[in-house]
């Protein structure tokens, strides 16, 4: 189970580090427009500092720290961090995804913040989640673009 988890995150995590360095220029990564509040930087960082907290330092114990307001309101970041941290996030989450027996995705997730459920069930939902980003820095890539 967990390998296949580790592998459709890591596929999507690259999709999402393919999008940001798609970017015509770094300016385009900072842009808002309407429909969407956070542009696209913002995103891939949110993305960064989300899934390295919660699956990296409360599943994996990497100890990473999380910074969720400078998330998405730092604006100093070049395209070229933002894909090497992509790149290490998806390092990281395959590493502790792919090593989680049945047991551990049947246990409950550390962190109750959507009522308390699995680590499978909060796996899913932050799957959902890295997809929904995604869409959207497609979505803002393409109209900048």
């Amino acid at each position: 189970m967990g390998i296949d988890f580790a592998e459709l995150y890591r596929r999507d995590i690259l999709k999402l580090k393919e999008e940001i360095g798609q970017f015509k220029t770094e300016a385009y990564l900072w842009r808002k427009v309407d429909g969407i509040n956070n542009p696209a930087g913002n995103l891939a960082l949110h993305i960064i500092g989300g899934l390295n907290y919660l699956v990296g330092t409360l599943i994996g114990h990497t100890g990473y720290v999380r910074d969720r307001e400078k998330e998405f309101s730092a604006r100093d970041v070049s395209q070229e961090q933002l894909i090497t941290g992509l790149d290490e996030l998806a390092v990281i989450v395959h590493r502790v995804l792919s090593g989680l027996s049945a047991d551990e995705f049947g246990a409950d997730y550390p962190l109750d913040f959507l009522g308390k459920n699995s680590v499978h069930f909060y796996m899913l939902n932050f799957y959902g989640h890295l997809n929904y980003h995604l869409g959207q820095v497609n979505y803002l890539r393409r109209i900048l673009g």
